[in-house]
């Protein structure tokens, strides 16, 4: 992998994390560009979400280096500016935005307060009017709380929030999974939007082939902690080289799909070691 740039927002490399004598992470290694997007892929257990634990500091990493904006990410920071500092860099947005907001605060008060504990001098009622328009939600959900907004909805506010530190990197996990349809197509345009108005860098991590064919340029697949399969996404899907890659693909439903024969080239790859295929 080349060195650090910061034509890329986030250089990730030889990234690994052992929980005892499981190898959760094993040497993963990834660059997202300046306004690009890329979907981090696999069953669960395979490591994608522990990846991007470790990418916004819930977990830390036994070995590995990050970069974002070609500067190193400190897996340790001191003080209250530069945690904030960090912080900013790369922000999150969860599958089920209910459990990271507060049921008793409105719309307007959570986004004021990451505001003012990020940028205590800026004007706060202006940037929260800009960041309710720029999900889509304008003034009129500003007083809402939680539980009066949709799925939906809720989505929108956490990912304002998540907008308004300016972040470099926002990692999306499994952030539509729980969502209907229709309301998926709604947000996944949305973050299309965004992204094309921005530089923003997008990590999505997600077990739905669809959500990747979509809104993805590259993707890497993972199993067993590492990468079996890396490239452009349009290429991996539509002429997988890792036997993974092929049953995933395969067991997405669709007419004449058969599930029996899924589970039995599963067995079949249950005991096959893993190696990247790049």
């Amino acid at each position: 992998m080349s060195e650090p740039t910061e034509t890329n927002v986030l250089d990730v490399r030889g990234l690994r994390r052992d929980f005892g004598a499981v190898r959760a992470v094993d040497d993963v290694s990834f660059a997202v560009p300046e306004g690009g997007s890329l979907g981090i892929v696999g069953e669960s257990g395979s490591g994608k979400t522990t990846t991007a634990r470790i990418l916004v500091g819930l977990e830390r990493a036994d070995a590995g280096d990050i970069h974002v904006r070609g500067r190193p990410r400190a897996a340790r920071v001191r003080g209250r500016a530069q945690r904030l500092a960090r912080a900013r860099e790369i922000q999150m947005v969860f599958q089920d935005p209910y459990l990271s907001l507060d049921p008793r605060t409105s719309v307007e008060a959570a986004l004021g307060e990451t505001l003012r504990l990020h940028f205590p001098h800026a004007d706060h009622a202006r940037r929260v009017r800009e960041l309710l328009d720029q999900v889509g939600l304008g003034t009129r959900a500003a007083d809402a709380l939680p539980r009066q907004l949709s799925g939906g909805q809720r989505q929108r506010v956490a990912i304002a929030r998540a907008l308004a530190v300016e972040p470099a990197v926002l990692v999306l996990d499994e952030a539509v999974a729980a969502l209907d349809v229709s309301v998926q197509a709604q947000i996944l345009n949305l973050l299309a939007d965004i992204r094309e108005r921005t530089s923003i860098g997008y990590l999505f991590i997600t077990h739905d082939l669809g959500v990747v064919r979509h809104v993805t340029d590259d993707v890497i697949v993972m199993r067993h902690g590492g990468v079996v399969e890396a490239g452009a996404t349009a290429d991996v899907l539509s002429a997988p080289r890792h036997p993974y890659t092929r049953l995933l693909l395969e067991s997405v439903p669709r007419p004449g799909w058969d599930p029996e024969r899924i589970a039995a080239a599963r067995r079949a790859l249950t005991n096959r070691p893993a190696h990247t295929t790049h």
